[in-house]
């Protein structure tokens, strides 16, 4: 992220500015700007930071629901391949169709050679 575009004490010192608006005149006007206006931006404001965080906690309820719904989906997709393996076999090829791998196309294990202990 780049540098803010805005001091950190924003909100402080508008409301300074308003307080002090108030104290000075409050039906001063300085081109578009006026009491009401700065009250109702700082109101706006003022609501904004709790939304990141109500926003961030919806979207950890999101993936959490995601993520409980795929296991769910995964283990149904686990135990519909096993019922065809069981009903037709681990060479079918209705169990390939499922996404499994044939037992004839499985690679044959490879021989190890036995190493020589020192004596």
């Amino acid at each position: 992220m780049g540098k803010k575009l805005y001091p950190t004490d924003t909100l402080k010192q508008a409301q300074a500015i308003l307080s002090a608006w108030k104290l000075i005149d409050p039906a001063l006007k300085i081109g578009p700007l006026s009491l009401e206006t700065i009250a109702a931006d700082l109101a706006a404001v003022q609501g904004l930071p709790a939304r990141p965080i109500h926003v961030k906690n919806e979207l950890l309820e999101i993936r959490r629901q995601r993520d409980i719904a795929s296991i769910d989906l995964w283990d149904k997709v686990k135990g519909a391949r096993s019922a065809i393996k069981i009903v037709y076999g681990d060479d079918s090829t209705a169990y390939e169709l499922v996404g499994g791998t044939r037992r004839s196309e499985r690679k044959k294990p490879r021989r190890r050679s036995l190493s020589e202990s020192p004596e």
